[in-house]
């Protein structure tokens, strides 16, 4: 097992989901940071309406209740990209980690 360390910063979200899913599936221990600086392709208003279609659907009090910080959102992506109803998807999504910045104790990442 090979643990990676990726650095979001400036990368597209989808581009770098491929990669780390990719990877996690292989085994690998893969950790994001700067998920914060990470970039969403498309036009303004067109993310914009996708994301306030995935806030507003559902109930309010039964879900889906998707976060809205950076580190978490990346790692929701990159759940897309798994088979995470499946044992190996979901033991992959569990060697994904994504951080806000770089934390401020290093042994998480080595």
């Amino acid at each position: 097992m090979v643990e990676r360390i990726i650095d979001a910063k400036e990368a597209i979200v989808g581009r770098l989901a491929t990669v780390v899913a990719k990877a996690a599936m292989l085994g690998d221990e893969v950790k994001v940071v700067n998920c914060e600086q990470a970039v969403i392709s498309g036009t303004k208003t067109r993310v914009i309406s996708r994301e306030l279609n995935r806030y507003h659907r559902g109930i309010p009090t039964k879900g889906p209740f998707i976060s809205r910080l950076p580190d978490r959102y990346v790692r929701r992506i990159i759940r897309g990209m798994l088979p995470h109803k499946q044992p190996k998807g979901n033991a992959a999504f569990k060697r994904v980690m994504c951080y806000l910045g770089i934390p401020e104790d290093n042994t998480s990442l080595f």
